[in-house]
């Protein structure tokens, strides 16, 4: 599988000039690319408390709508970031968008503090098949959490995608995370960054990435602009999972419990039997 990781450099509140950026970015796909995938909320940038009512769109707006109508022209997927209005709801989302309309859409569950305020936390993981692979979204901050890509995995998911705004000085922590998640989860996992300096003042880390499902970093970016092609060999999950399975060896209902000790010790037992 062929895919594009579209590492821009967005504008906070300008949905005009970010759009304009993702249609280019998809006519210049490659005709044997299959997935596009661009940073988090790409296509409006990251608004505050007194832009969000006006910079957010619903679903079925003129920004989505023009992202639906170029996956159709160019016949390829597209992964990107929206701020979502939602009947006066508003949502850090991302959507999966094939040439046959919106195929998957994700809230962030797990809000930054720059979200707080802002959107409203996304109550639930999804995931759905394309192109004969289970794909499930993340967005920036949930891959601190383990619990969201094994949440994924245990919807199936053998592709994790994560659409990022990581700003420095957190660029290591999200290349360690993305690792981390996709080989506990024996996933791909592919991460696209935003770069450069935004309009409060944050520079965005880059480093978009692809790790195999064993964790083994395949792809990094740097830190400047760029579309990178990077290929997925699909029969690596067959081989992360042959000789053992974490979702099926994993034991998260055994009992614990917090032991006092003299002195104010304590420490937590948790027994195996």
């Amino acid at each position: 599988m062929r895919v594009e990781l579209a590492q821009l450099a967005g504008r906070d509140n300008d949905t005009a000039y970010n759009l304009e950026r993702a249609l280019q970015a998809m006519a210049a796909c490659a005709a044997d690319t299959q997935l596009i995938v661009f940073p988090e909320t790409h296509l409006m940038g990251f608004p505050s408390i007194e832009t969000v009512a006006e910079t957010a769109e619903p679903l079925d707006g003129p920004t989505v709508s023009a992202v639906i109508a170029a996956a159709r022209e160019h016949d390829v997927a597209v992964v990107i970031g929206v701020a979502e209005n939602d009947r006066g709801h508003f949502y850090n989302t991302t959507l999966l968008i094939t040439p046959r309309g919106i195929a998957l859409k994700y809230r962030k569950t797990h809000l930054w503090a720059s979200d707080r305020g802002v959107f409203e936390a996304g109550d639930r993981y999804a995931t759905c098949e394309w192109k004969g692979v289970r794909v499930g979204l993340l967005i920036c901050y949930d891959i601190e959490f383990p619990e969201t890509a094994r949440a994924l995995a245990q919807l199936g998911a053998e592709l994790l995608i994560v659409t990022n705004g990581n700003m420095d000085p957190y660029g290591p922590t999200h290349r360690t995370a993305i690792m981390a998640r996709a080989q506990e989860n024996q996933a791909f996992a592919l991460m696209v960054n935003r770069v450069e300096q935004g309009d409060g003042g944050l520079v965005f880390a880059g480093g978009s990435a692809l790790v195999d499902p064993l964790g083994t970093l395949l792809f990094e970016a740097g830190r400047e602009e760029g579309q990178f092609a990077v290929e997925l060999d699909l029969q690596q999950l067959a081989a992360a999972r042959r000789d053992y399975r974490y979702l099926d060896d994993q034991r998260l209902k055994i009992p614990g419990e917090i032991v006092e000790r003299a002195g104010g010790l304590r420490e937590l037992l948790i027994p195996l039997h």
